[in-house]
Parts: structure tokens; C-alpha cells; sequence
């Protein structure tokens, strides 16, 4: 029997400034759903946090779905019944399913991320060679988001060398031919941006209250592309100082559209409409 009564939980850290509990309510409230909420469930200051207590105490309080975002995109997975094909090819997790008494973990993170880039570049924007900062839950999906848009030689660069390396060993199982990847520290940054058509930040780096780029930016030509995970602010340090050189820009929010409908096709089997929830976004955005 199809459920009627939705109540999402955002399950991540520092959360006050997250714009996914409106946009989810808009759109919810414009299809009608009767008795939908989104809201945060913030573990900031928390520590040793048991995500599985977490899960069972928000499911007993009558939660029957999740967001799951930064820091515990990969740590929550041990605690799910079970990880889709679409989460497991790359060891991350933002979307938990409630079916039939069962947790299934997704990400839309990949799906979204590469419907961002197909909208913000011109289809025939270079890609041979593209450079990623970070490794983590967010740079796993963006990374195989990168393979799936054609990048031939996808360079990973992140400080933590054991995420390096799980995480190439997850993408070079779906490997298409011709493509390769590497990884690499903070100092080969500079010669690897140099040989990209394209850099994309999926760290944490300049978001509000951290600021910051994931390198410098005056490494930056006109003939690159950049994007950035990171949405508020919608533009950047990083965007900013890119845009000032010349570069294409794809800013989060494209990401954050795309993921958002998708999450929620996933928790209320319902199809939203994309073009509303990005108008609802530049609404909530003109209102903060």
C-alpha cells in the first residue's frame, strides 16, 4: 500500500543553514501531499555518534525517510539493511528508503551532480582530463558523475590517502574504456589543473562559516571549466575568483536541484517538477 504520511529527516552535521527542508516543503506543498514534513536531524557537537541509535530513535519517533549529508554519507552505511547498486558502485550514501520495514540506501548524489554539469556546459565543453578536490562522500559520487560525463583521465586530489585510495579502488571497477584514474596530494595540484580542461570542488572548502578554495585560484586559465559542490554561498570564493578569469562556472545549486528531485522521486514515489523546484531555490535563495 502506497504511503501517504511523509516525514524526512536530514541527518548531518551543522545544518541551520541547509535550504533542503524549504525546498523539499515547496515542492511537496505544490503537488498537494497532505501530510508531508522535511526536517533536520543536526548531530553537530555530538560526539561518538551512533548512527544506528540515531536511525532507530528518529524511526520510532515516525520518520519514514532520510537525507543523509556531510560527515556521514559513508559512515551510515553500516547501519542500513541494504545499499542499491547506485550507492554501493561508489561507497556513499544521501538518500535512505524506508520499504517494507527495510532501510535501502541510495545517492542521487551522482545522478544529480552530472544533470548539473549537462546543464551549466556546453555540450561540447572539453573533458579529456578533469582534476577533483576530495574524497570523500560527496567527491565519490562526483567522481563517478565525472566518468559517466566522458572524462578520459579523472585526477583525484584529497589530504586523506587512505580515501584516495578506496575510492579509486571503487571507480576502477566501472571503468569505461579509455578512462583512467589518479590520485594525488595538495602539491600536484598546480601541474594537474594545468593539463585540465576542467576542476571541480567537492570539499567542504568554501562553504559559510569555512570559506577558503581547495587551491589557488590564480593556477586558473580562461579556457578552464570550473564547478562547486558547495551552494551557499551560491557564489563562491572559489567561483568568484574563477568567473574573474575568465572560466565557465557551474555553480552547487545546479547539483542541489537535480539531487532534491531526485530524493524526492526516491522517499515519496512521486515525480516532482524540476522547473519549480529551481525557481522555488532562487526564491528561498533572494529571501536569506
Amino acid at each position: 500500500m502506497r504511503r501517504t504520511a511523509h516525514r524526512i529527516g536530514l541527518i548531518g552535521n551543522d545544518l541551520g543553514g541547509s535550504l533542503s527542508p524549504a525546498l523539499h516543503q515547496a515542492e511537496a506543498h505544490a503537488l498537494g501531499l497532505p501530510d508531508y514534513s522535511y526536517e533536520r536531524i543536526d548531530l553537530e557537537g555530538r560526539t561518538d555518534v551512533d548512527l544506528g541509535q540515531v536511525l532507530r530513535e528518529s524511526l520510532a519517533q515516525g520518520f519514514t525517510g532520510f537525507n543523509v549529508t556531510h560527515p556521514h554519507k559513508q559512515a551510515i552505511m553500516p547501519h542500513l539493511d541494504e545499499i542499491a547498486p547506485d550507492a554501493a558502485v561508489i561507497g556513499a550514501v544521501n538518500t535512505v528508503v524506508l520499504q517494507d520495514g527495510r532501510l535501502i540506501g541510495h545517492n542521487t548524489d551522482r545522478t544529480g551532480f552530472l544533470a548539473g554539469l549537462r546543464r551549466g556546459l556546453a555540450r561540447d565543453a572539453k573533458r579529456a582530463t578533469v582534476t577533483l578536490f576530495g574524497a570523500g562522500g560527496a567527491g565519490s559520487a562526483v567522481g563517478a558523475a565525472l566518468l559517466d560525463f566522458g572524462v578520459a583521465d579523472l585526477r583525484i586530489i584529497d589530504t586523506d590517502a587512505g580515501r584516495l585510495a578506496q575510492l579509486k579502488d571503487l571507480l576502477t571497477v566501472s571503468l569505461g574504456a579509455g578512462q583512467q584514474v589518479s590520485t594525488g596530494t595538495p602539491e600536484q595540484a598546480r601541474s594537474w589543473i594545468a593539463a585540465s580542461q576542467g576542476v571541480v570542488n567537492a570539499t567542504p572548502l568554501g562553504m559559510e562559516g569555512i570559506g577558503g578554495t581547495p587551491f589557488d585560484t590564480s593556477w586558473l586559465a580562461a579556457d578552464h571549466w570550473v564547478a562547486d559542490v558547495v551552494y551557499r554561498p551560491v557564489d563562491t570564493k572559489l567561483l568568484r575568483d574563477a568567473a574573474a578569469h575568465g572560466c565557465t562556472t557551474v555553480k552547487g545549486t545546479e547539483m542541489l536541484v537535480e539531487q532534491a528531485a531526485d530524493t524526492f522521486a526516491l522517499l515519496v514515489c512521486t515525480a516532482p517538477d524540476r522547473r519549480r523546484m529551481r525557481s522555488s531555490l532562487e526564491h528561498l535563495l533572494a529571501a536569506v
